[in-house]
């Protein structure tokens, strides 16, 4: 039985989510705010996630990307009044597996809920990849060439996050936000203590160096000097 969380914040819609998806064998969560949400999906097993788009606490094209910036591949289903085209590409862009603007039939729900379920192995499977570094999301893996390498959770997280934006400068808001959750700079020298084990695991004897410094703007990952 494939266990779906509903977020959906209007009780009638909610309701009628519910009652429709358990007559048809599957297990069913409910919540209705998206914030709470958020914290379900990465805490919880989901085989999919039928997620409103206007909620309250967090919206769920805001969800979404957060849950794709941390690697979390769960399949989600987007409902939304909202039907217009640029509407929907903005939520598939968001990173939601499929859209259905309101009103719905729950034969569609089911049916597209379903197809996500037969497709979740392969949403799942996730290489990430710089140079010969890479980050294998489904087996928590990275490697070096054929060097397998071991990280520690925040590390793991970095790397993560520095992968994501390959080419890009991550500042050290952006790390201490998506590696700490820290919303503020706590004043500490963290983030640079973090760069330094991860470089001495990736780059240390080993060409090209991918790890760089952006002096005043904070780190990138790439395979040539920024």
């Amino acid at each position: 039985m494939m266990k779906i969380l509903v977020v959906e914040d209007e009780k009638k819609i909610a309701a009628f989510l519910e009652r429709g998806l358990k007559e048809n064998g599957f297990v069913v969560t409910v919540t209705r705010r998206g914030d709470e949400a958020l914290e379900l999906i990465l805490q919880s097993a989901f085989d999919a996630v039928v997620l409103d788009v206007m909620l309250p606490g967090l919206d769920g094209l805001s969800i979404v990307r957060r849950l794709r910036q941390r690697g979390n591949a769960t399949p989600v289903l987007m409902l939304s009044a909202r039907g217009a085209v640029d509407e929907r590409v903005e939520g598939l862009e968001a990173g939601a597996d499929d859209y259905l603007a309101k009103p719905f039939a729950i034969k569609e729900v089911i049916a597209r809920v379903r197809a996500l379920g037969r497709r979740q192995p392969e949403a799942r499977a996730q290489v990430l990849r710089v140079g010969d570094l890479t980050m294998d999301i489904t087996q928590h893996e990275v490697r070096r060439g054929s060097e397998r390498i071991e990280l520690a959770t925040r590390e793991y997280k970095m790397l993560e996050v520095l992968l994501r934006n390959a080419g890009r400068v991550c500042g050290r808001s952006l790390l201490l936000e998506q590696v700490w959750d820290f919303n503020f700079d706590p004043g500490s020298n963290i983030v640079d203590v973090y760069v330094k084990r991860l470089r001495e695991k990736i780059d240390v004897g080993r060409e090209p160096k991918l790890l760089h410094t952006v002096r005043g703007s904070g780190y990138v990952l790439k395979e040539d000097k920024p």
